[in-house]
Parts: C-alpha cells; sequence; structure tokens
C-alpha cells in the first residue's frame, strides 16, 4: 500500500460517512420521524444530529488532511481540474456545514432544551435545508471526481 492509496482510502471513507449520512438523514429518517409529536422529534433530531455531527468533524479533518496531503503530492498548479472543482466545492460543503453548527444547531438544542418546540421547529427547518443544499454539493462534488468534470 503506498501513501497516496491509504489517503484516498481516508477521503472516500470521510465522503461516504458524510455524504451518506447526509442522504440517510434527509431522505429516510426524516420522513420516518414525521409521526412523532414534536417534543419527540426535536429530541430525537437533537440526538441523532449531535452523533452525526461528530462524525461529520472527524470526516472533516480527514478530508482536509487526505486531499491536502494527495494535492501536495502533485502540486496544486498540476493537479487535475477536477481536483481544483472537488477543493472548491468541499470548502463550500464545509462553510455550509460551520453555518448549521454555529447557527440552527445551537437555537435547536437549546430549544429543546427549554421545550420550545415552535423555536425548535424553524431551527431544524433551517438544518434541513441546508443539509439538502450540502447533499446536492456532496453529489456534484462526488460527480467531480468520478467522472473528471471541471465546472
Amino acid at each position: 500500500m503506498t501513501f497516496h492509496h491509504l489517503m484516498l482510502f481516508l477521503h472516500v471513507l470521510a465522503v461516504t460517512a458524510w455524504v451518506g449520512g447526509m442522504a440517510f438523514a434527509w431522505g429516510c429518517l426524516r420522513p420516518a420521524v414525521g409521526v412523532l409529536a414534536p417534543a419527540q422529534r426535536l429530541a430525537l433530531w437533537v440526538a441523532v444530529l449531535g452523533r452525526f455531527f461528530l462524525l461529520v468533524w472527524i470526516a472533516i479533518a480527514l478530508l482536509l488532511l487526505s486531499g491536502s496531503a494527495m494535492l501536495m503530492e502533485v502540486g496544486f498548479a498540476r493537479a487535475p481540474a477536477a481536483w481544483h472543482a472537488m477543493t472548491f466545492t468541499g470548502l463550500v460543503m464545509i462553510a455550509v456545514f460551520l453555518s448549521i453548527w454555529f447557527g440552527p444547531w445551537r437555537s435547536l438544542r437549546q430549544a429543546v432544551h427549554v421545550e420550545d418546540w415552535a423555536r425548535g421547529a424553524i431551527a431544524m427547518n433551517r438544518i434541513r435545508q441546508r443539509v439538502a443544499f450540502n447533499l446536492a454539493l456532496g453529489v456534484v462534488t462526488i460527480a467531480a471526481a468520478t467522472l473528471g468534470l471541471a465546472f
């Protein structure tokens, strides 16, 4: 196994965890929890997202480490155009995640803590919208990686 293969493995593993987790949360869990009362639903989301967001932080660290290592191997100027596209979309995805973490995620946790279900629903909707955007961007990023697309 070469260093490049190890970095590629870590990169794909992190992408799988992050994008796959968003796909599961948005496409499977979100519709299924709709039958719960707001108090149960929002408390469940806080528990689920708390665990998932820890995984996202680890994925971001692995993506930045492995992506930077692979870029340094070839040099930024000699990297394929698709790598530059992935770098851009990946950085946007991180920015969107940070906007969730420091915005509606905090609001959701506080709302659930004080049992303000209306404020919690607003925060959860903001998270849902940003996750949908990040999921779409993640799919575009995967397309860039696998199909060699550069926008």
